[in-house]
């Protein structure tokens, strides 16, 4: 299914009903639909960044749904696409913060430092966000969560907004940096000025791992 370890990881939830249902739906919906990322593209956030490499994970709700858009990582689009207003305010931050000014949209490079680019709900219709809820995405990724909440070694998970932090209670005692939605309708209210990039090296230099170089 992914091609790392997180097919050992995640074999046990390969074989329940819930995950073949949500399978049969998925595969259902990209033959009658338009459905973002594209098929292949689905898993691309667990084959990049392998379970043992996990040392941050950025959460988000549901991929992009604009053409072209969604790439497999939250948050993250394909070159060439018109950066989104969420994307543009975290680049924002990170450039307030450490002073970085980073224009490639495709955050793959983060990915493959140890970031977790996880959606919670990894597929959508397009232009109607949220399409695929309840079809057992979450399930399958409220265990992804638990599995990394699992490891002996402390893991940086970065909540934005309301809807990540409701993932909290599946952490644990791991570090927690959280704050509002990067969103222009909230990112005034206290995700500008949060500096979550200097607060998660700050961490990994304290836990003797390397930097992220963002």
């Amino acid at each position: 299914m992914i091609g790392n370890d997180w097919d050992e990881i995640l074999k046990d939830e390969y074989s329940k009903p819930y995950f073949e249902e949500l399978l049969n739906f998925v595969n259902s919906e990209y033959d009658k639909r338009i459905c973002y990322p594209a098929k292949e593209n689905i898993f691309r956030a667990l084959r990049l960044t392998p379970y043992k490499d996990v040392k941050v994970v950025i959460l988000g709700q549901d991929p992009y749904h604009g053409e072209n858009e969604a790439n497999g990582l939250c948050f993250s689009v394909c070159k060439g696409v018109k950066c989104p207003p969420s994307l543009l305010n975290i680049f924002k931050e990170l450039y307030n913060d450490l002073g970085i000014k980073r224009t490639n949209t495709e955050l793959d490079d983060w990915a493959k430092q140890g970031i977790l680019m996880l959606n919670t709900i990894m597929s959508v219709e397009k232009d109607t966000p949220l399409s695929h809820k309840n079809k057992g995405w979450e399930i399958f990724t409220d265990e992804i969560i638990k599995k990394i909440a699992a490891k002996d070694e402390k893991v940086i998970f970065v909540l934005w907004g309301s809807y990540a932090r409701t993932k909290r209670e599946l952490i644990g005692n791991h570090y927690v940096i959280e704050s509002v939605h990067p969103s222009p309708l909230s990112a005034s209210r206290g995700f500008f000025g949060s500096k979550p990039f200097s607060k998660i090296n700050a961490i990994l230099e304290n836990e003797n791992k390397s930097k992220i170089e963002w």
